[in-house]
């Protein structure tokens, strides 16, 4: 993880795509099955059914049930509570503030520049400067790893892969998270459209080729669709 490159390399879970996050909002509001464990392994099969996602990227069944669960968390804390965030804390018995909602959020880490998703928001503290930090933890990660980050400048809603319907809209200079893989790491950074090389689609999706440039090191790699995200 995080800046040890002699640890094997774990790979961020897969992400929903927008198809199936409008799939699971529709099942909420019907309100049928949710908590059905044979319910959460008919859906995960469904998102994995070919031709859809590779092995590397299948959606577990345990990230189906997470989902309903955070859901249900923050309709419940929102019945109780004033509109405020959707990142309502509440004190701890130490005076921190430790997160009630577990929303799909990423954060980036300040040892590898990479972003991450968030398991929990752990505790929270205001700096000298205003500036307002919290402490996360990764999904995948144990609390060896828990990092401080900068709420405006490292924290937000999580990306989503990008789908061959919208390579279109895709051009030189937009910002998306991108995934790499070098020297025994797996992981999403920020980069840059630096190029694009409009291909004609198949029945594969998205044959085009991105020219993308790394911003934390200004490296360029070329890369297909299926590699990147967006923010929603």
């Amino acid at each position: 993880m995080v800046g040890v490159q002699s640890k094997p390399k774990k790979v961020t879970a897969a992400r929903f795509s927008r198809a199936e996050i409008r799939h699971l909002e529709m099942l909420l509001q019907e309100g049928k099955d949710l908590f059905d464990p044979n319910f959460h392994q008919k859906l995960a099969n469904e998102f994995n059914r070919p031709p859809g996602r590779a092995e590397n990227k299948a959606i577990q069944v345990q990230q189906v049930q997470r989902w309903f669960l955070n859901r249900l968390k923050l309709h419940k804390v929102e019945a109780v509570t004033s509109p405020t965030s959707s990142k309502e804390m509440s004190s701890d018995e130490n005076g921190e503030k430790i997160s009630e909602v577990e929303m799909e959020f990423e954060a980036r880490s300040c040892r590898d520049h990479a972003w991450y998703d968030v398991s929990t928001f752990l505790a929270h503290k205001v700096l000298s400067s205003g500036e307002v930090e919290v402490r996360v933890r990764f999904v995948g990660f144990g609390p060896d790893e828990d990092e401080w980050v900068n709420v405006r400048k490292a924290v937000r809603e999580r990306s989503v892969p990008m789908e061959s319907s919208e390579c279109w809209k895709l051009k030189e200079g937009d910002l998306l998270l991108c995934f790499r893989e070098k020297d025994e790491a797996a992981n999403y950074f920020d980069a840059h459209v630096a190029g694009i090389e409009r291909k004609m689609h198949d029945i594969r999706g998205c044959r085009c080729i991105f020219l993308m440039r790394y911003d934390h090191d200004q490296n360029e790699e070329r890369v297909h669709l299926s590699r990147l995200c967006r923010r929603p």
